[in-house]
């Protein structure tokens, strides 16, 4: 009953879903309040606003932000590919995939939390297979939702463990695509210290790891969410030479300072593991 009240819902038009999200944002700001204080203390630890006034607006505009990503995330996974993709007006960037093609090399897509990066691994499985690395959610409704809602077309999911790792690899070694979140608290052992927004970060190895083994490409990618429920715009750029933790959490930053209101700043990103 639940999955079908899903679909119905994800036939909705994509502003009245940024609707919904934008009150889902806001419940969760006034009846949470540690979700409200990781909002205004990340983005505090980040230096990113100007002033007192600016610091406000921002934690206000993240606050509709995230309820917008929550609520079209459940969209797209209940929703029709085809349906789902053309919500996406543009990629830019589409050349360095096309490049790593030409020279078969393994592809790494690094996706933050940043946007709507829901969207980025359906938009590339139309043109070719992806495998996608994942943290089982804790409640087992949850992870079964996200699990089926996530596996479709070419997409597939890689857990977080020892037999997630070798089917990543796998893929690489076959020329195939794989999607990370770079930003994640990896566990205990699993990471380093690196500088995230002028403080400290525990970040992952297993990405410089990867390309030490397979020599894949790896690209930064993130769905920019447009105003009004007007769809998104893919941006795809290569990371550079330099595969190393602290050249990610450059990489991320440097993604973020574009459209800042945008990242998950209620994740727990400076977390101990």
């Amino acid at each position: 009953m639940f999955k079908a009240l899903l679909r119905i819902y994800a036939r909705l038009p994509l502003p009245a879903i940024h609707a919904i999200g934008v009150v889902i944002g806001w419940s969760m700001y006034l009846c949470d309040k540690k979700f409200a204080k990781r909002i205004w203390n990340n983005l505090g630890i980040a230096k990113i606003a100007a002033n007192d006034g600016e610091h406000r607006r921002l934690v206000h505009r993240s606050v509709a932000e995230t309820g917008k990503g929550i609520a079209e995330s459940f969209a797209i996974w209940f929703r029709d590919v085809a349906s789902t993709l053309k919500w996406v007006r543009h990629c830019e960037g589409w050349q360095h995939v096309e490049q790593a093609w030409a020279e078969q090399r393994g592809i790494i897509f690094l996706t933050p939390h940043l946007g709507c990066f829901e969207i980025t691994a359906q938009y590339y499985a139309q043109h070719r297979p992806i495998s996608v690395l994942f943290k089982p959610a804790a409640q087992n409704w949850l992870a079964r939702l996200i699990e089926e809602g996530r596996s479709k077309q070419d997409v597939q999911l890689a857990p977080t463990n020892m037999r997630g790792v070798r089917s990543l690899l796998k893929a690489l070694r076959s020329g195939e695509a794989i999607g990370i979140l770079p930003d994640q608290v990896p566990e205990l052992g699993d990471g380093v210290w690196v500088d995230f927004f002028g403080h400290r970060a525990y970040t992952m190895t297993l990405v410089s790891k990867l390309v030490e083994t397979t020599n894949a490409t790896v690209l930064l990618a993130f769905g920019e969410r447009l105003p009004n429920g007007k769809g998104y715009v893919i941006h795809i750029e290569p990371l550079g030479n330099d595969a190393s933790p602290q050249a990610i959490n450059n990489g991320i930053e440097r993604l973020v300072r574009q459209r800042p209101e945008q990242y998950l700043w209620s994740y727990r990103r400076f977390q101990n593991p």
